[in-house]
Parts: C-alpha cells; sequence; structure tokens
C-alpha cells in the first residue's frame, strides 16, 4: 500500500484545484463490488494496467488507462508504439513503476519511464471517474475534464472489440 502515492496524488490535485473527493472503503476485490462502495458505476471506474511493449527495437512500460467495465487489447498498445507484443507487467515491475499492488493503482504517471495512455471513451462516459488512490482502501472521485486537463493523455484505442 502506498500513502505516498495517495499524498502526492492528492498534493497535485491540489495544486491544479481538482474538484474530487476521497472515499475511504474497505478493500474490495472486484470492480464491481468497489464501485457499488463508492456509489458510482462501474463504467466510471478508471482501470489501470501496467504493460510491457517489446519487439522491433522497443522496451516500453505503458501505463494503460481505461473504464473499468471494458477489456484491454494489448496487440492495439503494442501497434501503437511500433512494437510487436504487449503483456502485462509483473507484480515486482508493477511494485517498481507505481509503489503500487494491483488494483491500487491510479491513472497518474509518478515514474519518468512509465508513459501514461488512455482510451478515449475514458473521457467522454462520465463527469467524474473513480480509481483506488495508490491503496485499496481508499479511492478518488474526481472531475473528469480536471483529470484530462492534468494528466493530459495520450488517447489512443485500446478497448477490446468482440
Amino acid at each position: 500500500m502506498s500513502v505516498k502515492t495517495f499524498e502526492k496524488l492528492t498534493a497535485l490535485l491540489d495544486k491544479h484545484q481538482a474538484r474530487y473527493r476521497v472515499v475511504e472503503h474497505s478493500t474490495a476485490g472486484k470492480s464491481e463490488e468497489v464501485a457499488k462502495i463508492r456509489g458510482t458505476e462501474l463504467g466510471q471506474g478508471a482501470k489501470a494496467l501496467v504493460c510491457k511493449v517489446k519487439g522491433n527495437g522497443i522496451k516500453q512500460a505503458v501505463l494503460v488507462i481505461l473504464p473499468a467495465d471494458q477489456q484491454s487489447d494489448l496487440s492495439k498498445v503494442a501497434a501503437y508504439l511500433g512494437g510487436t507484443k504487449a503483456s502485462l507487467a509483473s507484480p515486482a515491475e508493477v511494485d517498481t513503476l507505481t509503489d503500487c499492488v494491483f488494483g491500487a493503482i491510479p491513472p497518474f504517471s509518478f515514474h519518468p519511464d512509465l508513459l501514461l495512455i488512455a482510451d478515449p471513451s475514458l473521457l467522454s462516459r462520465y463527469d467524474e471517474l473513480a480509481f483506488n488512490a495508490g491503496t485499496l482502501e481508499r479511492s478518488i472521485i474526481l472531475n473528469t475534464q480536471d483529470y484530462a486537463s492534468i494528466v493530459q493523455p495520450t488517447l489512443v484505442d485500446v478497448i477490446k472489440t468482440e
């Protein structure tokens, strides 16, 4: 659990006068459960996946952000960066790059080697985004426009289509 990440995050949001609130809650295993606890829709959740892209001389760590009710297509991430393969990072790599455990990673990159990309639908579906904020027991519900202006994410279609 990273209290340090939570503190960095709230300091950044305060600096930008972002509209947000903190929700303390019990640890929930699934996105559906935590959305219920937060009082938000599942699609408002900003799911953060730490991935590695390799191939064609590329070796890049990527933080992929998408709505929690969607699945990612990592081949789209690899293609965008010019790589041939993308895979989820190991728990040790996640810890090194985010100082968080799986499920607690906020949709912000505080590591210089971790490129952040977001699916465009994340910014258009809801007025607020919800995400765990460095720990599994604390979430932030943040105005979507404030998120977009602070992070200025690179927008890439990463959602798996059936």
